[in-house]
């Protein structure tokens, strides 16, 4: 089992940045993957940016250029930079890890872009 812990949301206005990070802890050489998920008021739960073991990544269309995922292997924490905020990147965000055990998710943290 891993789990995860995310911290650093919190509101900023349109145009602003945020740095959101995940500490990871339990299994983590099980990780095959590590991500970021987002979810909004009525919406469904969206995939926002993936890191994998190889450190390949992949954005969402939405956030690609604005956004930069990144892991450290040796503080095992994963942590999503955040650029140029949208009213509509506001959501809460979920840290997600795919492992040997599954999928693990973190509590999420409220991220609000607004002026």
């Amino acid at each position: 089992q891993v789990q995860l812990v995310e911290s650093g949301g919190g509101l900023v206005q349109p145009g602003g940045s945020l740095r959101l990070s995940c500490a990871a802890s339990g299994s983590i050489f099980s990780i095959y993957a590590m991500g970021w998920y987002r979810q909004a008021p009525g919406k469904q739960r969206e995939l926002v940016a993936k890191i994998t073991k190889s450190d390949r990544t992949s954005y969402a269309d939405s956030v690609k250029g604005r956004f930069t995922i990144s892991r450290d292997y040796v503080k095992n924490t994963v942590s999503l930079q955040m650029y140029s905020l949208k009213p509509e990147d506001t959501a809460v965000y979920y840290c997600n890890a795919n492992s040997v055990g599954g999928d693990s998710w973190g509590q999420g943290t409220q991220v609000t872009v607004s002026s």
